[in-house]
């Protein structure tokens, strides 16, 4: 991994600038430049994420390959800011990331310093699936133009890296090896927790509203069937499924909130609670696998449910 990591490397000059945009109504290109402007902000927050786990990895290897990916989130930023520039033909407004995103990637990042090493790649993982097999390949497909498609061609293509590792670790978190290097940590202070624990509120308080208006409510615009965001938020259940991922804290957390949504009495007495605690709409609170697939699941390796992933995000639309 660490050598494709060094050998697919490339930089945003090596796009075809050249390129003119296709012709297209207002309302597109202003849909299509917000999109490229938040997409930015989306791929600053997963650099600061890879940041932290490139961090707290011991393994060298590893360590090395977090490192290139935060250089790829770095520049896939970069090509995301100029797509806008370059769509922005008319200049009808002045772009602005949006504020919900704003507002939650300070509180992320900081939730993420004191909490456990599984929450980041759990929020991380959750993303990346969202981005890689709806979100990406879905604003491609509406902007539907050469210079997007270029772009998102190599986009995607250092993202199955990423995915790749995000299940490698997700792994690596249910292991009697590392709860045994974690017991092994020294206890966090009183005020460590009392942080830890505002870093958590303020995270889910800015959670909710973050996920619903940066990726479901653009899914809405460029994928109003919902079929590519349902696919994201299967392979979530599905890897939800395997054996351990209770066993850490969090995961053992978001589960019960599910089960309990899934509960007809405690989704009419909780489930408003219950899905903002998750971040999450309704809709994604369902079982979306059948139980085959989840019980198939569970059966599988890691590394087969990533290479199931990556296969469904390589699909043709």
């Amino acid at each position: 991994m660490l050598d494709k990591c060094h050998e697919l490397q490339w930089e945003p000059k090596d796009l075809d600038w050249s390129q003119r945009p296709r012709p297209m109504s207002r309302d597109d290109e202003i849909a299509i430049v917000q999109l490229f402007t938040d997409m930015a902000g989306i791929e600053r927050l997963a650099g600061a994420l890879f940041h932290e786990q490139e961090r707290r990895v011991e393994d060298p290897t590893l360590r090395a390959i977090f490192t290139t990916f935060v250089k790829d989130e770095v520049r896939h930023a970069q090509v995301a800011q100029m797509l806008a520039d370059f769509y922005d033909v008319h200049h009808y407004r002045v772009y602005q990331q949006n504020p919900h995103l704003s507002r939650f990637t300070p509180a992320f990042v900081d939730a993420v310093r004191y909490l456990g090493d599984d929450v980041a790649n759990a929020y991380i993982t959750v993303g990346e699936l969202i981005l890689d097999i709806a979100l990406l390949r879905s604003i491609n497909d509406y902007v539907h133009d050469a210079m997007s498609d270029q772009a998102m061609r190599l986009i995607n293509r250092d993202e199955s890296r990423h995915i790749a590792i995000d299940y490698f670790m997700t792994e690596y978190y249910t292991t009697d090896e590392y709860n045994a290097r974690l017991a092994e940590r020294p206890s966090q202070s009183l005020d460590e927790q009392v942080r830890g624990a505002k870093a958590l509120a303020l995270m889910l308080y800015y959670g909710k509203p973050f996920f619903r208006e940066v990726f479901f409510a653009p899914m809405d615009l460029v994928d109003p069937t919902g079929r590519r965001i349902l696919e994201a938020f299967k392979r979530v259940q599905m890897v939800s499924a395997k054996p351990g991922i209770a066993r850490r804290p969090f995961g053992a957390f978001m589960l019960a909130l599910q089960n309990a949504y899934k509960n007809p009495l405690g989704r009419k007495l909780l489930g408003r609670a219950l899905t903002r605690l998750a971040g999450m709409e309704p809709r994604f609170m369902e079982q979306i696998p059948t139980d085959a697939e989840l019980a198939r699941a569970g059966r599988m390796t890691f590394d087969e449910l990533a290479q199931e992933a990556l296969a469904v995000k390589e699909q043709p639309s």
